[in-house]
Parts: structure tokens; sequence; C-alpha cells
């Protein structure tokens, strides 16, 4: 048998985008401003097998948090015009951790992936890949009930920030 071995699998998945109708600008600084910052103590909670506050947290914090941002558009001041373009990772790690227990390939969505950018034309857009067609690919129904919640609590919190 081979020492390495590499294989492939093709998947669907199905792409979102979701227009804004204000400003790039304002719905930057309104996204930055709806979704907390991740609380690291969470993950030490998590690690710690601290069940109890981890309820207690899932029942009454944020369904979502904002891991990180990327800011696209200045990498493209190097082609002679910068953009307004932004990469956030938003999920939970509570969340995370109830479908990477099931299958540990699932962290390689989680936490998701989402862009806010303004098109040529003018336009504002969020676009992302719709968790559950991401998360489908480890057919396991417990991966896919919470990618599907996911699914909900994404959308939510992008239509609100856009509208």
């Amino acid at each position: 048998m081979p020492a390495v071995k590499v294989s492939s699998t093709q998947i669907p998945v199905e792409h979102v985008r979701i227009t804004c109708r204000r400003a790039f600008a304002e719905v930057r600084a309104t996204i930055e401003a709806d979704l907390p910052k991740l609380d690291e103590h969470i993950k030490v909670l998590l690690s710690n097998g601290d069940q109890e506050r981890i309820k207690e947290i899932e029942e009454h914090g944020p369904r979502l948090f904002m891991f990180l941002s990327r800011d696209h558009g200045e990498l493209l001041e190097i082609a002679g015009r910068k953009r307004n373009a932004v990469q956030y990772e938003i999920g939970n790690p509570i969340t995370a951790s109830k479908m990477t227990r099931h299958n540990l390939g699932a962290a390689l969505y989680a936490p998701l992936r989402v862009a806010l950018l303004e098109t040529e034309a003018g336009d504002v857009v969020f676009e992302y890949d719709r968790p559950s067609s991401l998360f489908g690919q480890f057919e396991n129904e417990t991966i896919s009930e919470v990618a599907r919640y996911l699914d909900r609590e994404l959308e939510a919190a992008l239509v609100k920030v856009a509208g």
C-alpha cells in the first residue's frame, strides 16, 4: 500500500447571494456591530467539558459570532484599485462541536465564510455557500440537522443587516 493516498469527491454546493439596499460602508459597520466577536472563553468551557455553562450560553447567548474578518478589497491596491470586499468567518464553536463530534471533516466548514462585496455595477451583496449543502456530504443526519439550523440563522442575520 502506498504511503499517501489521494481521493476526491464532487459535492453539490448551493451558493446564496443576498443583495443589499444600503451602502457598503453602512452594511459593513452594521454586521460588525450586530455580530459579537467570538468569546474565547467558550472554547475553554468546551475543552473543559463544562456542559452546564455551555447549555446556558447556548440558550441565552448569541446564535452566531464573528470569528474574524479579512479585507480582500485592500489587497487589490496592487492592481491599481482598492475595492470594497470583506470576507468574514461567522459561526459558533458550540454549534461546530455538535458537528465535528460526529465527523472531524466538518471542521473544514466551521466557521462559515461569508463575503460582503460591492460589484462593478455598485450592488452591495453578501455571498456564501449554504451550510446544509456543504455539510450534507458527511451523510450524517445529526450534522445535517445542525447545518439546516445554520442555514436559517445565517440567512436571518444577513437579511437583517442587508435590509
